[in-house]
C-alpha cells in the first residue's frame, strides 16, 4: 500500500472508530448503519459530491455547507452529521469513501456478519443468493451478506471472495487452466 493511501486509511479508521464508539454508547448503531448505507449510495451516485470532497480548491466552508445540505437531505443522525461537519472543518472529507467502508466493517463485525464479494456470469436469483449465503454461513459460522456483481466474461460459474479466501468456479478460469495445461504438454 502506498504511503498516502495508508495515511488516508489511518485517518478514516480513527474517525470511523470514534463515531462507532459514540453510536454504540448512544445505542444508535441501527441509525448509523442506515446513514452509512445512505451516504455510500449518495457518494457512489454523485460525481459532483466526489469532486467536492476531493478538491483542495473548494474551501472548508463550502465543503461544510455541501455536506450539511446532503446530511439534511438524507436526514442523518446528529452524531453522523456532526462528525461530517468536523471532518469538513479539519479538511478530512477526502477520506469519506474509506471512512464509510471502515464504518460498514465495524458495524458488520458488531453484528457478527461478514461480506462475501460474489461475481457471477449472470444475475443471481433470490433463491440462488439465499442458498449461497446459507452455504457460506455453514462454512464460516457467521451471517454472510452478499455483495454481488455481474461479469459476463466469466461465461458461467462464480467467483466468491470471502476474507482472504477466493473460490473461482468460473468457466473462464477453467478454460484458462486447460489452456495452460495444453501449453505445458507441447
Amino acid at each position: 500500500m502506498s504511503e498516502p493511501a495508508s495515511i488516508s486509511l489511518g485517518i478514516a479508521s480513527r474517525y470511523a472508530s470514534a463515531l462507532f464508539d459514540l453510536a454504540k454508547d448512544d445505542k444508535a448503531l441501527k441509525a448509523l448503519e442506515t446513514d452509512t448505507a445512505a451516504l455510500s449510495e449518495t457518494l457512489a451516485a454523485s460525481a459532483e459530491l466526489r469532486d467536492v470532497i476531493a478538491s483542495p480548491v473548494i474551501s472548508r466552508e463550502d465543503q461544510g455547507r455541501a455536506i450539511a445540505a446532503i446530511g439534511a437531505r438524507l436526514g442523518l443522525n446528529p452524531l453522523v452529521a456532526n462528525t461530517l461537519a468536523l471532518m469538513a472543518d479539519k479538511r478530512r472529507l477526502f477520506v469519506l469513501p474509506q471512512f464509510l467502508t471502515a464504518l460498514a466493517e465495524l458495524i458488520a463485525a458488531e453484528k457478527g456478519e461478514v461480506t462475501a464479494e460474489v461475481t457471477a456470469a449472470r444475475a443471481l436469483s433470490a433463491a440462488q443468493s439465499k442458498k449461497l449465503a446459507e452455504t457460506l454461513k455453514a462454512r464460516v459460522g457467521k451471517t454472510v451478506k452478499l455483495k454481488t456483481t455481474v461479469d459476463e466474461s466469466l461465461i458461467g460459474g462464480l467467483v466468491v471472495k470471502l476474507g482472504s479466501t477466493m473460490i473461482d468456479t468460473s468457466v473462464k478460469a477453467k478454460l484458462a487452466a486447460l489452456q495452460n495445461a495444453m501449453k505445458e504438454v507441447g
